[in-house]
């Protein structure tokens, strides 16, 4: 591929690990000053997995996609 095509997906890797820092960190947040009334599965802290891989996803298309 073309450089021109791969700045897309570099981009998208971006957007991924800044989404992936902000979700990961509201859940570590959260873990830290529970709720109030906490939902069912919040033992589960779906937000430090859903960032964690978020995080991974960003970091893999950052590498993988770099502008060189």
């Amino acid at each position: 591929m073309k450089n021109n095509a791969n700045s897309i997906w570099f981009l998208i890797g971006i957007l991924l690990f800044i989404y992936g820092v902000l979700i990961a960190a509201a859940g570590i947040y959260g873990w830290f000053v529970p709720p109030a009334h906490p939902v069912e599965l919040w033992r589960l802290h779906a937000g430090i997995w859903w960032g964690a891989l978020l995080f991974a996803m960003g970091l893999f298309y950052i590498i993988r996609f770099r502008i060189k």
